[in-house]
């Protein structure tokens, strides 16, 4: 069964940056279109980012021109680079196939505040 593990969440005030890695536990990357999903507190799971098995690339407009979503597939790895971070992008984090097919991972926190 397919595991997905987040990290690199941290507390980091307004303007400050991230960079959220994960990695899983088998080759899924070249399988099917990956996305950071996020999900805020009372709020729904939201996908902010996703990148396709030839590498096309889209965003939630409300992270556009701040988040930076890459990937290795060798390493089965995929990474969402977030700069000037602001309150409003606090959230558990996680990835996942853009179907949501793989069992959910823990994510990681991400908390903006001054």
């Amino acid at each position: 069964q397919v595991q997905l593990v987040e990290s690199g969440g941290g507390l980091v005030q307004p303007g400050e940056s991230l960079r959220l890695s994960c990695a899983a536990s088998g080759s899924i990357f070249s399988r099917g279109a990956m996305g950071w999903y996020r999900q805020a507190p009372g709020k729904e799971r939201e996908m902010v980012a996703t990148i396709t098995i030839d590498g096309r690339i889209n965003y939630v407009d409300s992270v556009k021109g701040r988040f930076t979503i890459s990937r290795d597939i060798a390493k089965n790895t995929v990474w969402l680079q977030m700069n000037s971070l602001k309150p409003e992008d606090t959230a558990v984090y996680y990835c996942n196939n853009v179907l949501a097919k793989y069992p959910w991972g823990q994510g990681t926190q991400v908390t903006v505040s001054s």
